[in-house]
């Protein structure tokens, strides 16, 4: 139920319709819908929509949706709050609402659109409008319907067909402005299902028994898994057509915007020296352009405050060098006419980020293309450099850059996909040196190492937040894998501002660690994971792929300081937990007077599982699970309970 505005319509357009044609048409429940306590489709579920209507029409300049709700428990309620997502200038109308209670009492909502509806600012072009449906009870039978209206555009629907909750049935229905406005299609439907046209140039689709929405964890984007139909203006072609042609369409504009000029000529020449290799000309450009102010992290100027500063939006990299500023995409252009003028082979890469889709090639529209990283030609081999991203060390990516399909240049161009990280790109390390008292009361100090994109999304959180901000995300970060009973709080950061370098931070930590008896204390064996959440291990079925975004290696060293009247009876048994050609963890406590160490490794090499593979992966999941929730038993001697 987004739009796509597409074009614009300047002809003035009065609508005449009579509300017959445009309002809702109200359903009589029927006694097993009053009565319904649980639906047997959809076992469990808090709520199931019962019918759902959505009808576009580019020629009355409107859009009309229609739902009936049946409520099952508490938390279905929530759909009594309906929100209305809508282009600014435009109007929400017509909206018709009421509530039948399970005893078939119909409460209705009254009053006029502008009374009910609460307007919550959106994005630079939506905004979005609320109301509430009367007197909802669990067994509550919600409808209603709206209208959006606008006569500036005519719009491309989108039809998003599954939801949150069960749908028993669906009716779409658009009609075109006129036919000779060209519309395609793009879908994610089931087997089987179509969206058809009829000689009248109107598009439909009909479907029952919609599934709920998948809820996975380490899902792909949501937004490429959901039955959706989505229409945009174009014409037919095939798919190697269509990407042909906008590849070389594209990859004649990336030239033109990253020719090396004489002005790019200059500026190199400034930064670069004679004797440097390929791989130090391309490290020094690089920082070079990092220092620029990315408005993808800072703001974009708007066309007032450019006029006053004397600048303009950027048309040649020297224009971005000039200003000292610009979008993630002119920093990566102007890094690549750098490199071209330094007499580097490099090429562009526009890519999918996969933090919010994937590459769908039968979608005939390049805007699903989101970000441009380079590919240069380093020691006799390609390789891969984010210059766009903030923060993004030299020879790296962010992940969300990382296996992402899109299109490239050069002379393997065409549809391409980045490469996969490494697993030992991403490190993440917790050691610790802690003391402990007879009673299970800690102090020491923690410190975090991280590498990769831990540390690349920390730094990138630092440059839109204030550092007590940061400190106080970060103490929340930790704070969901330390144990019960203990307080863990950033003292200070070391690299933070350095992509070059480790992110260190220096944490604090005292509390209570465990639990005491008469004879003993009780730890936790491994400190980080006492309360972290161990993914997969509660979920016996999957359906959908599995996407954990990058591999990493989690090496974990603790350090226990025992006072004298405590000594150790029982320690985590020595562990190694192989998924060959997957993932690693491998334990080992070592005890000496006074002391015990816990070693902890983690090395996780694979980013994505089919779900063909599931059980093999939670079953690796569930044995590192059951590995962390060992213990440290330490017994008391008679002179600390004496003391």
């Amino acid at each position: 139920m987004r739009f796509h505005v597409v074009a614009k319509y300047a002809l003035s357009f009065v609508v005449v319709a009579g509300s017959a044609q445009l309002h809702a048409q109200f359903q009589a429940p029927t006694q097993d819908e009053l009565k319904m306590t649980a639906d047997p489709k959809a076992p469990g579920a808090a709520a199931v929509y019962l019918n759902v209507r959505e009808v576009d029409n580019n020629t009355l300049h409107f859009e009309s949706y229609y739902a009936r709700i049946k409520v099952l428990s508490e938390k279905g309620k929530e759909l009594a709050t309906v929100q209305l997502p809508y282009l600014k200038g435009g109007e929400v109308t017509d909206i018709q609402a009421r509530t039948i209670h399970s005893d078939g009492t119909i409460v209705p909502l009254v009053g006029k659109p502008a009374d009910l509806l609460i307007t919550k600012k959106g994005d630079f072009e939506f905004e979005r409008k609320v109301f509430t449906l009367p007197s909802v009870e669990v067994g509550s039978i919600l409808e209603y319907y709206f209208q959006f209206r606008d006569d500036r555009y005519i719009y491309s629907p989108r039809w998003e067909i599954q939801r949150p909750y069960f749908v028993h049935q669906a009716h779409y229905l658009f009609t075109p402005y006129r036919e000779d406005f060209s519309f395609l299609w793009w879908t994610v439907l089931p087997q089987g299902m179509s969206v058809s046209k009829d000689a009248s140039g109107r598009y439909a689709l009909d479907m029952t028994d919609i599934p709920p929405a998948p809820s996975e964890e380490w899902m792909p984007p949501i937004d490429s898994i959901l039955y959706k139909v989505v229409f945009y203006f174009g014409i037919g072609s095939t798919v190697d057509a269509y990407w042909g042609d906008a590849i070389k369409g594209w990859s004649k504009d990336v030239d033109h915007f990253a020719e090396p000029s004489k002005a790019v000529h200059q500026i190199v020449d400034g930064l670069i020296a004679p004797g440097d290799s390929d791989v130090d000309k391309a490290k020094k450009l690089y920082k070079a352009v990092q220092a620029l102010d990315n408005t993808n992290f800072s703001r974009k100027k708007t066309e007032s405050e450019l006029k006053q500063l004397h600048e303009k939006e950027a048309k040649r990299a020297e224009d971005t060098w000039t200003q000292k500023s610009g979008t993630r995409d002119d920093i990566a252009l102007l890094y690549l006419a750098m490199l071209r003028a330094a007499g580097l082979n490099a090429f562009a890469m526009k890519v999918v980020d996969r933090d919010q889709g994937i590459f769908a090639p039968g979608y005939f529209n390049f805007s699903q293309l989101h970000d441009t990283i380079i590919i240069a030609t380093l020691g006799g081999k390609d390789v891969v450099l984010d210059p766009g991203e903030k923060m993004c060390p030299f020879l790296s990516t962010h992940w969300k850059h990382s296996l992402a399909t899109g299109v490239r240049q050069g002379a393997a161009g065409g549809v391409a996909t980045s490469p996969m990280q490494l697993y030992s790109e991403n490190k993440l390390g917790r050691s610790g040196d802690i003391t402990l008292d007879d009673h299970g009361a800690i102090t020491g100090d923690l410190t975090f190492t991280l590498a990769g994109q831990d540390a690349l999304r920390w730094r990138q959180a630092a440059l839109e937040q204030d550092l007590s901000d940061v400190k106080k995300k970060f103490d929340v970060w930790i704070g969901e894998s330390i144990p019960d009973g203990v307080e863990a709080h950033v003292d200070h950061f070391q690299g933070l501002d350095d992509p070059d370098a480790p992110l260190t931070a220096v944490v604090k930590v005292q509390g209570t660690l465990g639990t005491a008896t008469a004879k003993r204390v009780m730890l936790p064996g491994f400190f980080f994971e006492s309360r972290g959440h161990v993914p997969f291990v509660d979920q016996d079925k999957r359906q959908q792929a599995v996407d954990m975004h990058y591999g990493e290696q989690i090496n974990d060293r603790l350090v226990y300081h025992l006072p004298a009247g405590l000594s150790v009876e029982g320690t985590p048994q020595d562990t190694k937990l192989p998924w060959t050609g997957h993932a690693m963890l491998v334990t080992r406590t070592t005890v000496a007077p006074g002391q015990i160490t816990v070693v902890r490794s983690l090395a996780r090499a694979f980013t994505f599982s089919k779900p063909d593979e599931y059980q093999d992966l939670r079953g690796f999941y569930q044995k590192v699970a059951a590995a962390d929730q060992q213990q440290l038993v330490l017994t008391i001697s008679q002179t600390a309970k004496g003391n």
